[in-house]
């Protein structure tokens, strides 16, 4: 812990309660985004604390991506499945 002292602000490790707590707050839906968005880009003058919201935002764009694809390949199936439905019924 001696070596902690002598670490400039902007790189003191975060602990694994602190990268908990930070998960948390992400978390929450507008709020949680919001300060997503400000640590990521500026809000914070530790580095750990800002490269780990930007790896958690880089994560969230990453699971919008797959959700918007996955919606459209579901709406894709659905829309095909009551087109053949339709064409059979004929």
């Amino acid at each position: 812990m001696e070596d902690n002292l002598n670490i400039p602000d902007e790189y003191k490790p975060i602990s694994m309660w602190g990268y908990f707590g930070y998960e948390i707050l992400f978390s929450i839906p507008v709020i949680g985004f919001i300060l997503l968005l400000v640590f990521s880009f500026g809000g914070s003058k530790n580095i750990n604390l800002k490269n780990f919201a930007r790896s958690y935002f880089c994560f969230f764009i990453i699971e919008v991506i797959i959700t918007i694809i996955l919606a459209l390949l579901i709406g894709f199936g659905v829309i095909s499945s009551s087109m053949v439905s339709q064409a059979l019924n004929y």
